[in-house]
């Protein structure tokens, strides 16, 4: 399936610039006229970023500017007590991995509910061949399994999950020492202390 992020992302923001700018399409817009649109994009992500495709707005990567990645963003909303964030993305992703979707699941329930029924709604093809009255071709999925959302296997960790979550538990081992033995302030082992 195409995802269009023009379609659903950048049109509906130059059209909204151009309203906030009091030049609404098709109205011509001075030269002199411009909107600066902060981005989100960290180091991580650098070649997301890109110069705005029309003169009415000028793009700016503050997080790229100060040299941050996204763990240097979530260290520092931790070092201010404040929760972490999630990646933005489309509610209905296509790219989302099963953390992502499991977080969707576990987490906002009406929200799951909406891309499992937007998920069995795109199988007989993209929306745009829909709208324009040609005739669908494939099938489409959200899960890269290329089955059903609410039967994708989002349970199973990936790769770079497992890998993760053994880096966080050796991690907490090499801190705290095995589950079952003593830290310096306790024993944590089940047996009574003799």
């Amino acid at each position: 399936m195409q995802i269009s992020t023009g379609e659903y992302k950048i049109k509906p923001i130059k059209r909204q610039v151009r309203e906030i700018l009091g030049y609404p399409y098709p109205e011509r817009i001075p030269a002199d006229v411009f909107a600066e649109q902060w981005i989100g994009i960290s180091t991580d992500e650098f070649h997301r970023a890109k110069d705005a495709d029309v003169r009415y707005t000028r793009n700016r990567f503050p997080l790229l500017e100060l040299g941050l990645s996204r763990g240097d963003c979530l260290g520092l909303l931790a070092e201010h007590g404040l929760e972490s964030t999630p990646k933005s993305s489309c509610l209905g992703c296509p790219y989302h991995g099963n953390a992502q979707w499991r977080a969707i699941r576990d987490s906002a329930p009406e929200e799951w509910a909406d891309v499992v029924e937007f998920d069995a709604q795109i199988r007989a093809g993209n929306a745009r061949a829909n709208a324009d009255g040609r005739p669908l071709l494939g099938q489409a999925y959200l899960h890269r399994s290329r089955v059903p959302l609410s039967q994708a296997p989002i349970d199973r960790l990936t790769r770079r999950e497992q890998l993760a979550l053994e880096e966080r538990l050796a991690a907490d081992e090499a801190e705290f020492g095995p589950e079952e033995g003593c830290s310096p302030y306790s024993c944590r082992s089940s047996s009574p202390v003799a």
